[in-house]
């Protein structure tokens, strides 16, 4: 089997840096752009109490796996916990949204496949960085990159 993919080799501060909002930094150790847009993985580091809004993915799967924390995780209707070590799946077209517990920093792993949700981050952070509260515009932002803000973020209750 012959590959066009080249070998790419990390040290731990190594990959593109990326902050999708006040809260969620994210180091893509390879981007779709690495991976002839087959998949992106990311380390995020997750704020305590916070997490995305409600959201669909059209046609990109995604897959979390907690490294540090504990995380509420809702996948469509269904609400589960996710402790040190826990894995799961959000298949493409099922609303999901996730939420560290803690009153510290967690860590996850994200895989997105197909590889291009680095460019949504791309977008976002400079929008929510700056305290863009439109949320026509981050809707809109959604939108460009095939996916769709559903509602707000988890709670702790």
């Amino acid at each position: 089997m012959t590959t066009t993919l080249r070998p790419k080799v990390l040290d731990p501060a190594g990959g593109l840096r990326l902050q999708s909002t006040p809260g969620r930094d994210l180091v893509f150790k390879v981007t779709g752009d690495d991976t002839g847009g087959a998949f992106d993985y990311a380390i995020v580091e997750v704020e305590a109490k916070n997490g995305p809004p409600l959201h669909v993915h059209h046609h990109r799967d995604e897959a979390i796996h907690v490294l540090q924390g504990r995380f509420k995780l809702r996948i469509g209707e269904e609400e589960s916990i996710l402790e040190r070590g826990s894995f799961a799946l959000m298949p493409a077209g099922i609303p999901h949204a996730f939420l560290n517990l803690t009153d510290a920093p967690g860590e996850i792993v994200l895989v997105y496949a197909p590889g291009d949700a680095h460019h949504f981050f791309a977008e976002l952070g400079p929008l929510t960085r700056n305290g863009t509260t439109d949320k026509a515009e981050i809707a809109a932002c959604f939108e460009r990159h095939d996916m769709a803000l559903l509602g707000p973020p988890l709670s702790v209750d």
